[in-house]
């Protein structure tokens, strides 16, 4: 975590809107620091797990663990929603991956404005999924910014970006993790400027901006004419949501880990299964080979290609 002088820091009553895994970072950080966090503002609970039961977002179970007033509406675009975010009479709200479009009455309602913890190096990569769209763009670098919020879509100036290279077995969960840790630190580094006024955002260059659409449930159908390459990516990018998946026969297996061996080319149609070893489960693509090393049938834990092939056979099958 950044050290910050107690002294550079002006105690500031702060609002924080967020939601997933990717934002208790950053609330824990402000909890831990000089500032009164003086309201919580996550999405509603929502359906999980086989029971299907409602469950609080993560931001909120820290949120109450901590002692914090939570609300949870499902917009903010009516009246009295943005009424209470005025009556909070806060300096500043803080947005990580909270879900909801801030109207202007809300933007305009904190003194210092409202600023957003964004997991890209803005303008690459605006919009809702820029962890995940990364990865499948074979991105070898992404970040953090925080932005200063306006009524566009991840349009503000950038008071700061903290670059991080991505590994090459980074998944969207494993990436999620690590920027939400440098979101919390780059948070932290920025708000004294922030506070006092002394830091002036930069606007973003438009000329390079790329969007990362919401991810659909559909996309993670393997297509096998793609290279290989690609499926891996997408392999690592839908972890752990909305998992790689593809059919063998009727039944639907997600795909959790798979590699590219560079010593393999491709030498059936797409889908092929060529080889089916301990090592793995080497699939024919539209250009190299996909070698499954970790797999999940239906209704069965997730396993090792090792531990699924003791059950099958599937040297020859054509995956859809």
């Amino acid at each position: 975590m950044t050290n910050i002088p107690a002294a550079r820091i002006p105690a500031a009553r702060i609002l924080y809107a967020g939601t997933p895994e990717f934002a208790v970072p950053a609330l824990a950080a402000l909890i831990a620091s000089a500032h009164e966090v003086v309201a919580v503002y996550t999405q509603p609970d929502r359906p999980a797990g086989r029971g299907r039961r409602l469950t609080p977002s993560p931001v909120k179970q820290l949120a109450l663990h901590a002692g914090l007033p939570v609300r949870q509406p499902r917009t903010l675009k009516d009246a009295a929603a943005a009424a209470e975010v005025v009556a909070w009479d806060a300096d500043l709200l803080v947005v990580a991956a909270y879900g909801l479009i801030l109207p202007q009455a809300v933007l305009d309602a904190p003194r210092q404005g409202c600023i957003n913890i964004h997991a890209s190096l803005l303008p690459r990569w605006r919009g809702a999924a820029p962890i995940q769209r990364a990865l499948l763009a074979g991105d070898q670098q992404t970040g953090i910014c925080i932005m200063r919020m306006e009524a566009g879509l991840d349009t503000g100036a950038l008071y700061s970006e903290s670059p991080l290279a991505i590994a090459p077995g980074d998944t969207g969960g494993s990436l999620t993790m690590r920027l939400a840790a440098l979101g919390a630190e780059a948070l932290l580094a920025a708000l004294p400027g922030i506070l006092d006024g002394s830091a002036v955002p930069a606007p973003q260059d438009d000329t390079a901006t790329t969007y990362a659409r919401k991810l659909r449930k559909d996309e993670a159908r393997i297509d096998w004419g793609r290279p290989a390459v690609e499926i891996e990516r997408a392999v690592r990018a839908f972890d752990p949501w909305p998992v790689a998946q593809t059919r063998l026969g009727k039944e639907v297996l997600r795909i959790w880990a798979a590699s590219v061996p560079a010593d393999l080319a491709a030498s059936g149609e797409p889908g092929r299964v060529l080889a089916a070893r301990a090592s793995g489960i080497d699939i024919a693509t539209g250009e190299g080979v996909l070698r499954v090393e970790e797999l999940q049938p239906p209704g069965k834990r997730r396993m090792s290609a090792r531990d699924f092939l003791n059950a099958r056979r599937v040297e020859g099958a054509l995956l859809d």
